[in-house]
């Protein structure tokens, strides 16, 4: 029976990624119990920064889905699952403020996020594309010409996954850390919620940097293969 020994590179980064998600339910649902002193719920969170950011024309709607939270640029849209929208705890007015930040973010003209939007179609197209032709590629045979091209434009379109999950770090970031200072700013949350505020952002966060672990240990496992073959 075959076993690829190059599985082995990713288990640090499976480990991390459940780690991440852990970390994350972890803190959603222990501050999705604590509600923020001033009773304002992710929507009128949202709402408040979107208005003092010069954004009233922004909507802000109800999707369905657990943690389905996004800012849709296409669009200029906030979308809020119903545990943010309607609640006022903790964890709802954060990660509807770190959706706000997206949205200042795309107003604002912020190059990273600029970046990684203009990286969307393409990446779409290299994340279906890419295992199949390295898989092809490995099959044909990378010693041989076709199977060699095959292959190298397999791995050239994974490195473009690799370099959009690089690219999201800092918008991520960014958003996350202009939430916490909206929330203060406008009084939105009190000074010493701000701390729990960042525990679920951060836990958040760690998603990223673990798919970003996960891509880069892949890209590692398909050189190394190509080394090998």
């Amino acid at each position: 029976m075959y076993f690829d020994v190059t599985f082995i590179i990713l288990i640090p980064a499976i480990i991390f990624a459940f780690y991440a998600q852990a970390k994350v339910s972890s803190a959603y649902n222990r501050y999705a119990r604590v509600a923020n002193k001033n009773r304002v719920t992710g929507a009128q969170a949202a709402r408040k920064i979107l208005d003092t950011n010069g954004m009233q024309g922004v909507p802000i709607e109800i999707t369905q889905g657990k943690l389905s939270d996004h800012y849709d640029p296409s669009k200029k849209v906030m979308r809020l699952s119903p545990e943010v929208y309607n609640t006022t705890s903790v964890a709802a007015v954060s990660i509807a403020a770190h959706e706000a930040g997206h949205a200042i973010q795309h107003n604002t003209g912020y190059s990273p996020l600029s970046i990684r939007n203009s990286m969307v179609p393409v990446v779409n197209i290299a994340s279906t594309l890419s295992w199949p032709l390295l898989i092809i590629g490995l099959i044909v045979g990378v010693a041989t010409p076709n199977g060699g091209i095959l292959f190298n434009v397999g791995v050239l379109f994974f490195l473009g996954v690799v370099l959009f999950h690089a690219v999201t770090l800092p918008v991520e970031f960014n958003a996350s850390s202009r939430a916490i200072q909206q929330l203060t700013d406008l009084n939105i949350i009190y000074p010493d919620e701000a701390s729990a505020s960042k525990k679920v952002l951060s836990a958040a966060a760690m998603t990223y940097v673990a798919a970003l672990a996960m891509a880069i240990a892949n890209l590692i496992r398909i050189l190394i293969l190509r080394r090998d073959s």
